[in-house]
């Protein structure tokens, strides 16, 4: 079998080390597994065996194949038995004094031609090979747990990688069964900075009371299609992994405020409500089972009464054919009458923002976000604002759940859930490309491999348009006064131009 490097060191021996282990044996490599504690490398041997030997009852490796891995896998009781190594593979604590000083004692026993790469998550590449004699050869080769699973590869220039070095460990991770994807040294490199979005944004909108965290999730994964709400990831990834994560990368680039971290998570980890693993987070667990709270009922209403839709509405004519389908009197004057149900359908605004520009009775007025056409979601969202009316509120959820389909009621917030959150995403995505970190196509690859999201982020702010996503930003940031919504010139010339947001200048 031919393989980019023959003889391979793996420095760890805990999950992920034991990942990047066994595909690199897999791959056709002499693996050497090291750790500080010898009994950890046999217990990682034991279990890289028993994980083969699991491939080998299911039918996807053959005999000889298993045999042939448990054989190039082998244990390294010293440092300097990666001596011989062509790349040494770093999976140790993420702690940038410990890699320093991994490092400069491995470069006394390597060969000069070895390639050293670290899997690191956050630290800066190029401050891990700062002071070494040959930082050149030092590069980012960051995997995702689990290893074998999760089939993307951040590979990582720091300031003075020889390109050859990257362009090598991509060839290898393909070798290895994984599709690479290259960045520069910036912190959260793509993926870690490419989620930023998701559930930084979602804490947010808890923060402000729109709606609780089961009520966020289910929008999310109803409307936008993601497979898991943005509450159940952060207790699957637990608060005590994610949450410094949070803070380091909103630390590393200055409190850049798009980064902005949550009190909600900081007191949640301070006390201890972690997530799936200590049995609370933003949910309890019964026997690792999230105990999720009962949607409210919809309402019985009486007469629903008529239905006037604002002239600024989202998808307008769609949300009046929805009304119609629905079976409702729809009013088309200029203005509503004194007994009508107001709609407004606004991208960015708040339901509070628009009942007064427009002039529109604020006890009597609905927010709908259509930014997602009906026939694509699977959830309807409607916000009130402080002052509307329960019969009013409970006329619309009642209305909307007409056909069957779910509809949740959020309290007034700028750009309802979904804007917000998808805003968000497309935004930071967008300022990733404008700061040169990768290419859009690396970039879309890294977040659908690598955060199982159901669309890129630029794909995302395509699907639903970069002037309507645009839109969302501008106005939240009129209605928040936050620079957090500020768009990124990528986003902001392409949507103002109609490209597409993978557009790349020639």
């Amino acid at each position: 079998m031919q393989t980019r490097y023959k003889t391979v060191g793996v420095a760890g021996a805990g999950a992920m080390g034991r990942g990047i282990a066994q595909i690199a044996a897999q791959a056709g490599s002499r693996v050497h597994l090291y750790d500080t504690q010898s009994q950890a490398v046999a217990r990682a041997r034991d279990e890289i065996f028993a994980q083969w030997d699991r491939l080998h009852e299911k039918g996807r490796m053959d005999a000889t194949a298993v045999e042939g891995c448990k054989a190039r896998l082998l244990a390294a009781g010293s440092l300097q038995e990666l001596a011989g190594c062509e790349l040494v593979v770093e999976a140790i604590v993420e702690r940038l004094d410990v890699k320093k000083a991994f490092f400069n004692e491995l470069e006394a026993f390597v060969g000069e031609d070895a390639v050293l790469a670290t899997n690191t998550s956050s630290l800066s590449v190029t401050a891990i090979a700062a002071g070494m004699k040959r930082p050149q050869r030092v590069a980012g080769y960051h995997f995702f747990n689990p290893v074998p699973l999760m089939k993307v590869v951040e590979v990582i220039a720091g300031l003075k990688t020889d390109p050859s070095v990257c362009d090598g460990l991509s060839q290898y991770a393909r070798e290895m069964g994984h599709t690479p994807v290259q960045a520069q040294d910036t912190p959260g490199f793509i993926v870690n900075h490419a989620g930023r979005g998701y559930g930084t944004e979602a804490l947010r909108i808890a923060s402000e009371g729109v709606a609780d965290f089961a009520t966020i999730d289910r929008i999310l994964k109803d409307q936008v299609g993601f497979k898991l709400g943005p509450f159940e990831l952060l207790d699957l990834t637990a608060l005590d992994v994610s949450h410094p994560v949070m803070e380091s990368i909103y630390r590393q680039y200055y409190e850049e405020p798009r980064y902005r971290p949550s009190n909600i998570a900081a007191q949640r980890l301070a006390g201890g409500v972690v997530g799936r693993k200590s049995g609370e987070g933003f949910y309890r667990y019964v026997d690792g089972k999230a105990q999720v709270p009962d949607e409210p009922p919809t309402p019985k209403a009486g007469e629903i009464p008529p239905v006037w839709v604002s002239t600024r509405a989202a998808r307008r004519a769609e949300l009046y054919q929805l009304l119609k389908d629905l079976g409702a009197k729809v009013e088309t004057g200029q203005s509503p009458s004194v007994n009508a149900l107001t709609l407004v359908a606004p991208l960015g605004f708040d339901v509070t923002t628009v009942a007064v520009v427009e002039r529109l009775d604020p006890a009597r007025t609905v927010g709908i976000d259509m930014l997602v056409e009906d026939a694509a979601t699977k959830r309807r969202v409607l916000a009130t604002n402080p002052a509307t009316r329960r019969d009013m509120r409970d006329a619309a959820h009642a209305l909307f759940a007409r056909d069957g389909k779910a509809v949740s009621v959020i309290r007034d917030s700028g750009g309802f859930v979904t804007q917000r959150v998808v805003a968000a995403i497309v935004n930071i995505a967008s300022d990733i490309c404008q700061q040169g970190i990768c290419s859009p196509k690396d970039l879309e690859t890294a977040v659908t491999l690598g955060l199982g999201y159901p669309l890129g982020p630029l794909a995302m702010g395509d699907r639903w348009g970069p002037a309507n996503v645009l839109e969302v930003l501008f106005n939240m940031q009129t209605v928040y006064g936050d620079p957090r919504y500020r768009p990124s010139p990528w986003l902001r010339r392409r949507g103002a131009i109609g490209l597409s947001l993978t557009h790349v200048e020639e």
